[in-house]
């Protein structure tokens, strides 16, 4: 199935009144769309993440990826460039790489034995001129023309970002200021990995997008972010929307908060638990940056978000897989200035997070929810008024849906959706 537009759609999309403030339910559950999504989101004008730049750190590394649905390797050249191809044999279309990782002087498709160098030219063709003076490709066949689809590729604070249009400006101008001085904050001194893991999450890639970008949801849902005052609402806190509304960052400075009442007025079943941790230290942290932030979740149009919680720096990246599946990567990373003591640290919150994280196991599930009570009703709507219907930062409340609002904000503009 490929479609370039919203009009080519079996069943027109009719965009409800109240614009971003108004989600159709069909945006998650209807297979044209998820196909339009892969031309124009994923194919179109954007800076897709590929990896970190220390997965691939030396000369003939290579990285396993995925932007949208097509199949991707990121590499290293000898000369210590990146790059990155579809990881797709010019030949039959296979898939060249296997493993999520190694290192190689060259790509081979074990298919045809069809070789591609670091840079994804092609280089050699087994049996190119026949066996015994017999077969082989014709004379006039031109090896130059037959190599792996090329990404344009930028690395920005250690993270690797591809794109298949010329028409994407660099990634600094794509994020805006706000949004690469806060990724520089974060990521900008040298990095070592901590670990990663992955989930399948079985809803639409579209809700766990809202999912990251939902500061009104963070301690309704999450109980020991409630009980154990790692992010509340009533922390101080704000949004902070890119100039083009596409990017956001929530982020809770826990060491100035007044405990509002409305936890225990409304009865929010999160701040009813009366609770100690039989291992306190899992919440040890030191003071890392002067500006107090000691939770953000940054969320990068389309599907990255980084979340830095407590001492706690990792990169979700979610991947859709179908209409109604999803793959989270999470990646874990320290600094390589740590020292052993802030390594331990950073290693023990990660127990937070993660596909059994105790802050975040609910989200695992929740979408999926979300998933199944939408699915059968597409001419339905979810709401996204909370906070107002503006689409603005705000540097008052976090009980906003202002970061959804800036999602659809761009997706609506990608789609070319009135």
């Amino acid at each position: 199935m490929v479609l370039s537009s919203v009009d080519e759609l079996s069943e027109p999309l009719r965009w409800p009144d109240g614009g971003v403030t108004r989600i159709p339910y069909r945006l998650y559950t209807d297979p044209e769309i998820y196909a339009l999504e892969q031309q124009r989101i994923f194919r179109g004008p954007v800076w897709n993440f590929l990896c970190l730049e220390i997965d691939i750190p030396n000369a003939g590394d290579y990285k396993t990826t995925t932007v949208g649905e097509i199949p991707v390797v990121a590499t290293r050249d000898e000369n210590g460039d990146v790059h990155a191809m579809v990881n797709r044999c010019a030949h039959k279309g296979a898939l060249v790489c296997l493993k999520e990782k190694g290192n190689a002087k060259l790509l081979t498709c074990i298919y045809h034995s069809w070789s591609f160098d670091l840079q994804g030219r092609l280089k050699g063709v087994a049996f190119r001129n026949g066996l015994q003076g017999k077969g082989g490709l014709p004379q006039d066949f031109d090896i130059s023309e037959h190599g792996l689809e090329p990404l344009r590729v930028e690395v920005f604070c250690g993270l690797v970002f591809g794109t298949f249009s010329d028409a994407t400006p660099t990634v600094e101008s794509y994020l805006g200021k706000p949004m690469s001085k806060f990724i520089t904050r974060n990521l900008g001194r040298p990095l070592k990995p901590l670990g990663m893991h992955s989930q399948i999450i079985h809803n639409n890639w579209k809700l766990y997008a809202e999912n990251v970008r939902d500061s009104y949801h963070a301690t309704l849902l999450h109980t020991f972010y409630t009980t154990f005052k790692i992010n509340r609402l009533d922390m101080d806190g704000g949004i902070v929307l890119a100039e083009d509304k596409w990017h956001s960052i929530s982020y809770a400075k826990r060491a100035t908060f007044d405990e509002a009442p409305e936890y225990a007025e409304e009865k929010i079943h999160s701040a009813q638990y009366d609770a100690n941790l039989a291992g306190p230290t899992l919440l040890e942290s030191w003071p890392e940056f002067e500006d107090g932030i000691t939770h953000s979740i940054q969320a990068l149009f389309p599907n990255l978000a980084i979340q830095f919680t407590l001492n706690s720096l990792a990169v979700r990246f979610f991947v859709p897989r179908g209409v109604d599946k999803t793959e989270l990567f999470w990646f874990y990373v320290g600094y390589e200035r740590d020292d052993e003591e802030q390594t331990r640290m950073r290693v023990m919150q990660g127990n937070l997070t993660g596909a059994s994280g105790l802050v975040s196991l609910e989200d695992g599930c929740i979408n999926e929810f979300v998933q199944r009570g939408t699915r059968g009703s597409p001419e339905g709507t979810g709401l996204a008024e909370m906070g107002g219907r503006e689409v603005e930062s705000s540097d008052h409340s976090r009980a906003t849906e202002t970061s959804i609002r800036g999602f659809w904000t761009g997706y609506r503009q990608i789609m070319d959706i009135a």
